[in-house]
């Protein structure tokens, strides 16, 4: 006879768990409905004025023209390989830095105090510096993406590097283990959550330095298409490029959590 190893308890736990979390999907898709509903009817109604808040319909249409005209996904594309690429180098570089941080404790008292200044410091003054030092183009925007995530990333994997567990790094030196399976073995693996953490947090401060970065200097990109259309007051144009950004942020970051948890399901 089949034996079942999940008891009758904790299958029914797992099914509260299950409709619980299907029960906070609905509410979280319902209040967005809600608030792209409310904000249509106060356009509608006149209590809101159109011209300068926009409209869910009038974004729609606003969308559906620059689709059609084929430069939305130029937009798209450029702000998006712009922010993959300055997210891809922020965390590489962060963690390979923060590796190095940890190897060495002389280079880690050195560089601190650095790494304190450099993080206080208000990135985006340095945008017009990129700009005179690489030029009108697309290296000063993955710039202030790099420069805005990397000093985060590498303060945040550090600290969590520091935190593993110092008698699981014992064990190790007992039986012989050399600082590179110390690395290996304990620090990375005990280190997963935050690493992950500082991914995500990168991917949003990614996102912030591009557009910062096509604000300052863009011929094409969702910066680019915010601007232009303040310029020319078509804020149908701005909210729509918005609404397109806080999109693609979000399915960024479902990925970059679905992979997270993945990872963390492998581990455990």
């Amino acid at each position: 006879m089949y034996n079942d190893p999940v008891s009758k308890e904790h299958r029914e736990f797992l099914r509260k768990v299950k409709f619980k979390n299907i029960e906070v999907k609905i509410a979280q898709i319902l209040i967005l409905i809600a608030f792209f509903g409310l904000w249509e009817l106060a356009g509608v109604r006149g209590f809101i004025d159109p011209f300068l808040i926009s409209m869910p319909s009038r974004m729609l249409k606003t969308i559906i023209s620059l689709a059609q005209n084929g430069s939305l996904f130029l937009h798209v594309w450029v702000t998006l390989s712009e922010t993959l690429i300055g997210f891809a180098a922020g965390t590489v570089l962060g963690v390979l830095i923060a590796i190095v941080l940890w190897w060495s404790d002389f280079v880690s008292k050195v560089v601190e105090p650095y790494l304190i200044v450099l993080n206080s410091l208000p990135k985006t003054a340095l945008g017009p510096v990129f700009i005179v030092w690489m030029g009108n183009n697309q290296i000063p925007v993955i710039t202030m993406a790099l420069a805005i995530s990397l000093i985060v990333t590498i303060i945040s994997v550090v600290t969590g590097f520091m935190q593993v567990d110092e008698d699981k790094i014992k064990l190790i030196k007992t039986f012989g283990g050399t600082k590179m399976q110390i690395l290996t073995k304990v620090i990375l693996p005990a280190s997963v959550p935050t690493i992950m953490s500082a991914i995500k947090i990168n991917m949003g401060l990614s996102w912030v330095g591009v557009i910062t970065g096509e604000f300052l200097v863009s011929k094409a990109g969702l910066g680019y298409l915010i601007v232009y259309g303040g310029q020319i007051f078509k804020l149908d144009i701005v909210m729509s490029s918005v609404l397109i950004l806080s999109v693609m942020a979000a399915l960024m970051y479902v990925l970059i959590d679905y992979i997270e948890k993945t990872i963390l399901r492998g581990k455990y």
